[in-house]
């Protein structure tokens, strides 16, 4: 007898950890070992914010704080967030957790009942899946194109909605292609919400990390949308903070209250001295930003020139994020095949897109948060590994 609930039997762990394990083991055999897996900043965090939180711990800010955060973060999240979406935002709108992966859960959670369809990209975050069937609904993949950068197939969009749909996840700029969704997508989309009365999820944790353009669109900034969108962000891939674990969610108030009693049974409340850190991410000076997307926009270019010079890759040019996500059905191989080769054989650790959802097939993802020099490194091993195929 399986003595696990359904609910978890069918979870896996991210591909990431996998191939990060096997990376060690080699590293541990004396290999030398290019990291372009772990889709993590390679900077530490900016040192303004560091210091907010050290600060904190010095003054005693280490107790118990409100399970939706406290007023104070939750105040200058709706300040940061509607002049980002051009919106009106109440503080009481706003939900801090322990990373942003709690607001993607908890939201899911209470408004997914058993049998309930939802949509969400593929190849996508694989916690979306995993999450989706956690809570007793059903996943129904929508494709990413990349012949239209990756955004929704809007014809299978279509196909895929019906009188069942309760939720469409969107992830912009997205994890793991780079894409970004247009304008005109969002709005087809949020069109498609509203008939339906779906809910959406709009992950936005890579919104900063945007290149030739001036501001991701979002669906929330849409007519109407704020009162069925939860926008999904946090600090660690713009302030480089993933290890301080501190999300947000914003949402209509009524579904804000229930997310809090859900992270009060689930985790109780997020560290003080971390939301303390948090605000001076958001109020404090934003050139660094400003600095670190302009590196990962140098990386990207050096990235994609070096991927597409390899025969039989293809790269598109991702508008975000720090993700490469090149083409490479002209090989003959499997994404998995290729992904294991180039770890052994080239000593590049990278991703299959298959460990993003089916139609990750004949894709793999490299990350560019590292350096120019590990980079080019990485490349010259990938061209030579691929020429004795």
């Amino acid at each position: 007898m399986n003595q696990y609930a359904t609910r978890v039997r069918h979870l896996k762990a991210e591909g990431a950890y996998a191939v990060l394990a096997r990376a060690n083991e080699l590293e541990a055999q004396g290999r030398d070992i290019i990291h372009l897996e772990i889709g993590q900043p390679d900077f530490q965090t900016f040192a303004n914010i560091g210091l907010a939180g050290i600060r904190a711990i010095a003054d005693g800010h280490t107790r118990y704080t409100p399970p939706a955060g406290t007023p104070a973060i939750r105040k200058a999240v709706a300040q940061y967030t509607g002049a980002r979406l051009g919106v009106e935002v109440d503080w009481r709108q706003v939900v801090v957790g322990p990373g942003a992966k709690p607001l993607l859960t908890f939201p899911m959670l209470a408004l997914i009942e058993p049998g309930d369809e939802v949509l969400y990209p593929d190849p996508g975050f694989p916690t979306y899946r995993d999450v989706i069937t956690m809570a007793g609904g059903v996943p129904r993949p929508v494709p990413l194109r990349e012949s239209s950068g990756f955004s929704f197939d809007l014809d299978a969009f279509d196909a895929l909605l019906s009188d069942k749909t309760r939720l469409i996840i969107l992830n912009s700029p997205a994890n793991p292609t780079g894409g970004v969704i247009p304008a005109a997508d969002l709005e087809y989309i949020a069109d498609a919400a509203q008939a339906r009365g779906a809910w959406v999820i709009s992950d936005e944790i890579y919104t900063r990390l945007i290149y030739g353009m001036e501001r991701c669109p979002s669906i929330a900034s849409l007519p109407g949308m704020m009162e069925r969108t939860i926008v999904v962000d946090g600090f660690s891939k713009t302030y480089a903070m993933t290890g301080w674990r501190l999300g947000y969610g914003v949402m209509p108030a009524g579904l804000a209250d229930r997310v809090a009693l859900l992270l009060t049974h689930a985790v109780g409340s997020t560290a003080a001295f971390t939301q303390i850190a948090g605000i001076e991410a958001l109020t404090g000076p934003q050139d660094q930003v400003e600095a670190v997307r302009a590196e990962y926009a140098r990386r990207r270019d050096v990235m994609v020139k070096g991927l597409t010079a390899i025969p039989g890759v293809a790269c598109q040019t991702p508008q975000g994020a720090f993700y490469a996500f090149p083409n490479i059905t002209a090989l003959g191989k499997s994404s998995d095949e290729m992904a294991n080769y180039l770890l052994e054989e080239a000593g590049v650790a990278l991703l299959p897109g298959t460990a993003f959802g089916g139609m990750g097939e004949g894709y793999l993802r490299l990350v560019f948060a590292n350096s120019v020099e590990n980079i080019e490194r990485a490349l010259a091993q990938i061209k030579a590994a691929v020429a004795r195929l």
